[in-house]
């Protein structure tokens, strides 16, 4: 295990709430977990996929997983359950966690430029 990967401890939380680990049909999937840490990383770095270190597995695995599961809700579902427990137990704070437009960078289209081209006259 490397800096920032899932700790024991978060992993028996999130576990749970994942798809089952061995497929119905087909070959046995790369471990949740591993796949997981990968995805955090490439979160955390903001690198390309391609660029994710070969601890993590194959990265069309990993950025496949990623969108699998968006598709399917896990993230969403993953956030609705622990975010509960997390503010239950004191580690969420509304005056300190929150994103407001001024830490969002815009891109350099959306800088108020009027929409579409002005026609030109005859």
């Amino acid at each position: 295990m490397t800096r920032g990967d899932v700790t024991n401890q978060q992993w028996e939380r999130l576990e749970p709430l994942l798809p089952p680990q061995k497929p119905k049909v087909a070959r046995p999937a790369h471990d949740h977990r591993t796949i997981l840490n990968g995805i955090l990383w490439i979160l955390r770095t903001g690198a390309p996929w391609r660029d994710l270190p070969e601890r993590y597995g194959p990265w069309p695995t990993v950025a496949s997983r990623f969108y699998r599961w968006k598709r399917a809700g896990i993230w969403q579902k993953l956030f609705d359950t622990l975010k509960p427990q997390a503010d239950a137990d004191g580690w969420l704070n509304g005056l300190r966690h929150f994103v407001d437009r001024t830490s969002i960078r815009a891109h350099q289209h959306a800088a108020g430029a009027k929409k579409g081209t002005p026609r030109q006259k005859p």
